[in-house]
């Protein structure tokens, strides 16, 4: 009997971690993978722009922009970061532009990327950023119609 309880109280435990760990990651302004504060799963926002392909970030040049870690490439990447956050982090927190544009949230990929109007903006993976660009436009127009009440 003591066996059943303790597993029934161990799967109470997880379920409820579970719960909270979704519930609050899915209103972060900002998405971050499970267990981790890191913004574009630790690629340099500003190499998107400045050299046109992700560039993994680098510890030693970090920035806490919306209560999460911004990871950059060099001292000058971080300093234009500083400058003008706003310009260079990804549309949408991060999240899925197509997702966004469908009114809920989904992880975004760093390597599913497109800039459009000088904006950054990732894909779930290489299947939805191909059918996303097809009529990136409207999706962008939908997005920012739901942006950021997803959140809530």
């Amino acid at each position: 009997m003591s066996l059943i309880i303790r597993n029934l109280t161990a799967f109470t435990f997880i379920s409820c971690l579970l719960l909270f760990t979704t519930s609050a990651h899915a209103e972060s302004e900002i998405y971050t993978e499970y267990f981790s504060d890191l913004a574009v799963s630790g690629y340099d926002a500003v190499a998107y722009f400045k050299q046109g392909k992700p560039v993994k970030g680098d510890n030693d040049y970090s920035f806490e922009y919306k209560k999460a870690t911004w990871q950059f490439s060099s001292q000058a990447h971080l300093a234009l970061f500083k400058a003008n956050p706003e310009k260079y982090a990804p549309q949408y927190g991060g999240y899925c532009a197509w997702a966004a544009a469908d009114g809920r949230t989904a992880s975004g990929d760093p390597l599913q990327w497109t800039i459009i109007d000088n904006k950054l903006y990732l894909n779930y993976n290489a299947a939805v950023k191909e059918d996303w660009l097809k009529d990136a436009e409207q999706f962008i127009i939908d997005a920012d119609k739901q942006w950021p009440g997803i959140l809530k």
